[in-house]
């Protein structure tokens, strides 16, 4: 999966995942954007009943696991641009000319991506730019973001396991270099389902770069195989941000972690007041 997962549609939020180098996106989720009904898959059940399965036409959708609001992912019924547009015609509604495209722009913009990456980069930025965050500290998280993906990489090509054993690993870096799970952190900054590094300063940002590009190099060098050969690159990797992290709090006298985050007060204006200091 690749971010930008939820896209919204006027105030209607509709879950999608990029599979096969398309975005599926979920028939309910588009349903209840269209109709408003209360019941959206018990609708979708009657459409298929009637528009597909009665006449033994082929599925237009796939089965993909996708976030539900209890924080767990389900299988749940997703179909790709081309196919969702065969379904929008069973459903009667006023919206469904304006959706359409809408759907045709936000599938159409992860084909623009692969062909022009800093097209990703520039989007993601402008929605953080939205959020309320400094341009110095948007580079800094989309720096991150790019160390992230070559480590996932490298534990990809390494014969790690996807989901479980990338989460193990991740903690154990995240354990050396602030002495906390990822889970410990973000209780620690009283966040739920937030993402921590979206909550992080730019010092924290920083050092879980170091963490992390640290044991892409070792894992590398060492050519670590497997998830346990790559726990000890984790272990490693983490330890060698950690003792920076702990370097520095010495010599500056200030902790590095902190329960700082930006639920209610965005990331720029805090900086402003930082520097007014």
């Amino acid at each position: 999966m690749v971010d930008n997962a939820l896209v919204v549609f006027q105030d209607k939020k509709i879950r999608r995942v990029f599979h096969n180098n398309e975005w599926y996106f979920s028939v309910v989720d588009v349903i209840e954007a269209l109709t408003d009904s209360p019941a959206p898959r018990q609708y979708w059940g009657k459409i298929k009943d009637r528009e597909f399965i009665a006449l033994e036409l082929s599925p237009i959708w796939l089965q993909l696991k996708l976030l539900s609001s209890d924080g767990k992912n389900y299988d749940t019924d997703c179909s790709n641009t081309k196919d969702m547009f065969r379904i929008i015609q069973s459903i009667p509604s006023k919206k469904a000319e304006p959706f359409k495209l809408w759907l045709a722009q936000v599938g159409y913009e992860r084909v623009q991506e692969i062909e022009n990456p800093e097209l990703s980069q520039q989007r993601m930025k402008e929605l953080y730019k939205a959020k309320g965050y400094s341009d110095d500290w948007i580079e800094k998280r989309v720096r991150g973001i790019a160390v992230r993906q070559e480590l996932t990489d490298e534990w990809k090509k390494r014969d790690v396991k996807e989901d479980i054993e990338y989460a193990i690993l991740t903690n154990e870096i995240s354990k050396a270099t602030f002495g906390k799970t990822v889970e410990e952190y973000k209780e620690f900054k009283k966040l739920k389902k937030e993402n921590l590094r979206d909550h992080m300063n730019d010092l924290e940002l920083i050092f879980t770069m170091l963490g992390e590009a640290s044991t892409t190099r070792i894992a590398r060098n060492k050519n670590a195989q497997g998830f346990f050969e790559n726990k000890k690159s984790a272990q490693k990797g983490g330890k060698i941000a950690g003792d920076a992290r702990k370097k520095l709090e010495i010599e500056s006298g200030e902790k590095i972690v902190t329960k700082e985050n930006y639920l209610n007060e965005p990331e720029e204006l805090k900086r402003k007041k930082l520097s007014k200091k």
